[in-house]
């Protein structure tokens, strides 16, 4: 049994930093966040094989602390970084992060999925780690959301656990007519959709 000076300082903001973008990038995360001590295998696999201009707007969905879209934010400096998500703790630290990696040019937004983020607003670039228990019901809002929200040309990057390849190589067939393996790795596969013009 932990002591009440051990729950303490369990409640203490988790700080760690990591190479992402070519940068130096410091994190904070807490305890109930998705991989709260590191940035997970699937999300480097993605950052590692995502091209993003220099002017891209980008939206990181489900952006949990904002790992994906403070590295975003990097690559894109003259564009705009929007970071989403239904879990109001992963909004505040993903907020948290970008200010303190001086990026003016990041903001977080309480979303479930498209549902808050403003109708006009769309995408170069959106990138995701998909959870694997998503449901294959959110999943088809998702990705029916994702491409109505990309400009032409735009491309969706995904990345998840080895076992869904096929069933998100399926979905994105279905819904932008296109799917390109970008890298399967051990244990997760980034793969990557373009709208059409």
């Amino acid at each position: 049994m932990l002591t009440k000076e051990q729950v303490d300082r369990l409640r203490d903001p988790i700080d760690f930093e990591a190479e992402v973008a070519g940068r130096t990038l410091r994190f904070a995360s807490t305890w109930g966040l998705f991989s709260p001590r590191a940035i997970d295998e699937g999300t480097h696999l993605l950052l590692e094989h995502i091209e993003v201009g220099p002017a891209a707007d980008c939206l990181d969905l489900g952006c949990g602390y904002g790992a994906i879209g403070v590295a975003l934010a990097v690559l894109a400096p003259q564009g705009h970084t929007l970071m989403v998500d239904k879990d109001f703790i992963a909004v505040d630290f993903a907020e948290r992060n970008a200010r303190r990696n001086h990026l003016s040019n990041a903001r977080a937004l309480l979303s479930n999925g498209f549902d808050q983020v403003p109708a006009d607003l769309r995408f170069d670039r959106i990138a995701s780690n998909i959870p694997a228990k998503v449901g294959k019901e959110l999943l088809a809002i998702l990705l029916h959301d994702a491409h109505a929200r990309l400009k032409p040309g735009g491309r969706l990057y995904v990345v998840t656990i080895n076992g869904l390849r096929e069933f998100m190589k399926r979905n994105l067939k279905e819904v932008f007519g296109n799917y390109d393996k970008l890298k399967q790795g051990a244990h997760y596969t980034v793969g990557m959709a373009q709208r059409g013009d």
